[in-house]
């Protein structure tokens, strides 16, 4: 007999993943589509990308309910849904998604991103990692970080996100290492390891009491005066960066009161962020607290929970 079963879709700018599940919410398959993101996708032709990346499932399984988040729905996406202001938890962001049908007969569900309007000075936003705090879990008050090209560090308040703030820290990384002059850095070997001694060096500066720390845009300059004096070799310069830009990230998300020391920050991210995240947090006097590595399809399950509860009072 076939089992009844639901997709659910992280598709972002770059990449789709999909994670195919029963109906008591057991992972029964997972695909990802490196050049499958909303960017690659010609002509609008959406339901045709769905259907080459999760078509199969379709095939076994007969047509199913597929709910999706992150880019896909913005203006760029296949359907542009609105954000849900902050404070906002499940059934919020429930009330906010849009439904369509596709050719098949299967439901798609788009769900909302999520928009503070109290950030200053324009309105903040983030698409797809709302899911992702969700799935963390929001029954107790505390601070969480998302690392990424665009780092979030948002706030959870009497279970809802009650505010956020976005830096663009991965993107910085990539600009200075990749395109300037300051800290050009070569490409590191496949399978390389980080050099924790550069990291730490550049973490521990931006952790630090000098004055100096507290300007980033003279600090990024230290890449090059560093190889220059002698202290940091060109291999370094890659490690040295990403340890000061995380440092400040950090200094920045204190004074900006996201952090406070002595306490626990929860998190969630890959391996390779979260361990140099993990790094920094003690210069900071915070611990952290590893999410679950399936946190966002948590997260999608609680927020369509809240849709069908509402649906079938």
């Amino acid at each position: 007999m076939t089992q009844t079963v639901s997709a659910i879709l992280d598709w972002g700018t770059s990449s789709l993943r999909a994670t195919l599940l029963s109906t008591d919410g057991l992972v029964l398959d997972r695909c990802e589509s490196p050049s499958g993101g909303i960017q690659f996708v010609e002509g609008g032709a959406f339901e045709a990308a769905l259907m080459a990346a999760i078509g199969p499932w379709f095939a076994e399984h007969g047509p199913f309910p597929v709910t999706a988040c992150g880019m896909i729905t913005s203006r760029s996406g296949w359907v542009e849904v609105p954000y849900v202001d902050a404070p906002a938890g499940p059934a919020e962001l429930a009330a906010g998604a849009k439904r369509i049908t596709l050719q098949n007969g299967a439901t798609m569900t788009f769900l909302p991103g999520l928009r503070d309007p109290a950030a200053k000075p324009f309105p903040d936003v983030m698409r797809g990692e709302e899911t992702q705090i969700v799935g963390y879990g929001l029954a107790e008050d505390h601070t969480l970080v998302l690392p990424g090209t665009h780092s979030k560090w948002a706030r959870i308040e009497n279970g809802r996100i009650a505010a956020f703030q976005t830096y663009a820290t991965g993107e910085i990384f990539a600009l200075l290492t990749r395109h300037s002059f300051i800290a050009r850095a070569a490409e590191p070997a496949p399978g390389s390891k980080p050099l924790w001694s550069a990291f730490d060096r550049g973490a521990e500066f931006a952790a630090s009491d000098e004055p100096a720390a507290d300007a980033l845009l003279a600090a990024v300059f230290s890449a090059r005066s560093g190889v220059l004096a002698g202290a940091l070799q060109p291999e370094d310069v890659a490690d040295y960066v990403s340890g000061l830009i995380i440092g400040s990230e950090f200094r920045q998300a204190r004074a900006a009161g996201w952090l406070h020391p002595g306490e626990a920050i929860g998190i969630i991210g890959n391996t390779a962020l979260t361990l140099r995240y993990g790094r920094v947090a003690p210069l900071f006097d915070v611990k952290i607290k590893p999410g679950p590595d399936d946190a966002a399809t948590l997260g999608v399950q609680r927020i369509t929970g809240k849709l069908q509860s509402t649906e079938q009072e």
